[in-house]
């Protein structure tokens, strides 16, 4: 996918360096004791989905997927880190990423994406607010920066309790078929 000013592409195996500077840019080091950072640690994440949008060979955003486990019973996927660089906030780049990624997480079969962040920023792409006391994260976070959105309808419906690190296997996701393959060029 293209925009005129920069480039989204999958995360290739040279990009991880850039994209640690990105996010000490983006977030700086405190991102290390957010909840969110905790159910990644020793969870590896979903490849397929490990997007970044580029401007003149320079890494200005970054997207990844955590595979999430919900009361021990239910998985999910976890959205984020989304990192913009500074001087590209404002220009749709996150955005693009994640219109880029979430159609490829539902082709993939992936039912409810959830996130911590801003529903202002976020209901542009269909999240909404997870309604009180369904999903509780395993340290503090704001209960109403607690979002989701279901790739598949229904797939929130029996959903409820803690949220945890995945510790099966990772999800085996399905190469894109050609429909999505055009939704990533």
């Amino acid at each position: 996918m293209t925009n005129s000013a920069f480039t989204l592409r999958p995360q290739a195996k040279g990009d991880q360096i850039h994209i640690d500077q990105l996010l000490d840019e983006a977030f700086g080091p405190g991102r290390f004791t957010r909840t969110a950072y905790r159910l990644r640690e020793g969870v590896g994440e979903i490849g397929q989905l490990a997007y970044i949008a580029q401007s003149g060979g320079k890494i200005v955003g970054s997207l990844k997927y955590w595979p999430v486990s919900i009361d021990r019973r239910h998985q999910a996927v976890l959205l984020g880190p989304l990192a913009v660089h500074p001087d590209w906030r404002g220009g749709g780049c996150g955005l693009a990423l994640m219109e880029c990624t979430l159609p490829l997480a539902k082709a993939f079969g992936l039912g409810l994406v959830i996130l911590v962040g801003d529903l202002s920023y976020y209901e542009r792409v269909g999240f909404s607010p997870v309604p009180a006391g369904r999903l509780r994260f395993p340290g503090p976070v704001n209960p109403t920066r607690l979002l989701w959105l279901e790739l598949v309808p229904g797939a929130s419906e029996e959903i409820t309790g803690g949220i945890g690190k995945y510790t099966g296997r990772l999800p085996s996701l399905p190469e894109p078929g050609p429909a999505e393959q055009a939704q990533q060029q």
